[in-house]
């Protein structure tokens, strides 16, 4: 038998004869390592489970944090507060106030709040339950976008004869109109309009 090591494996070749002739057969056989078998996996997969923050971890076991500094020497980083909706370009709305979508100069927005859109049609709400109210905004914007009106305005009430002096109205129909697309800002009517009980609505070109 005549045997050839090459990389993991073993060629092993065997001559034996038959009717008066050498046939040669040949097989791979694996070479087996040292030191292989179940303690080398189990060495690797004690490896695996040693992750980066058990490291870490051991390595800051015996660490002891240093006291403030009684002379006021080493001074606190800073705390580093979110940015504001308007440094990202988000929207921007106060509660039942103003409101301004991505996009909105502010140049158009000085003009909505001084009354210098002329409006170019009305919806009155008044008598209308929050869900119908609502409903006829969302008609009534697209209605004008389609018209290709600029400037609309929508009398909501200011809800002095409702419960607390508070108009549901206003803020249910302020937040339908932060929802559409379609509207790029928003703002209290001029008191000639309704003043607060209304809204003058800016509209995409």
């Amino acid at each position: 038998m005549i045997t050839s090591v090459s990389g993991h494996q073993r060629l092993c070749e065997s001559v034996c004869i038959t009717d008066g002739r050498p046939i040669v057969r040949e097989w791979v056989s694996p070479v087996k390592r040292k030191g292989g078998g179940k303690n080398s996996s189990r060495d690797v997969s004690r490896s695996d489970d040693v992750s980066d923050a058990d490291v870490f971890e051991r390595a800051m076991a015996d660490v002891v944090r240093l006291r403030p500094d009684p002379r006021g020497r080493i001074r606190e980083a800073p705390r580093v507060s979110p940015p504001s909706a308007a440094a990202t370009g988000d929207s921007v709305a106060e509660p039942d106030g103003d409101f301004a979508a991505h996009g909105a100069g502010r140049r158009e927005l000085k003009k909505l709040k001084r009354g210098e859109y002329v409006v170019g049609d009305w919806r009155d709400l008044h008598g209308m339950t929050a869900a119908e109210a609502c409903a006829s905004v969302d008609r009534f914007i697209d209605n004008s976008r389609h018209a290709r009106h600029r400037c609309v305005c929508i009398v909501h009430g200011r809800g002095l004869h409702s419960e607390g002096q508070t108009s549901v109205l206003k803020a249910r129909v302020r937040e339908r109109l932060r929802q559409n697309r379609s509207v790029l800002a928003y703002a209290d009517a001029p008191p000639s309009d309704g003043g607060s009980g209304a809204v003058h609505v800016l509209l995409r070109k």
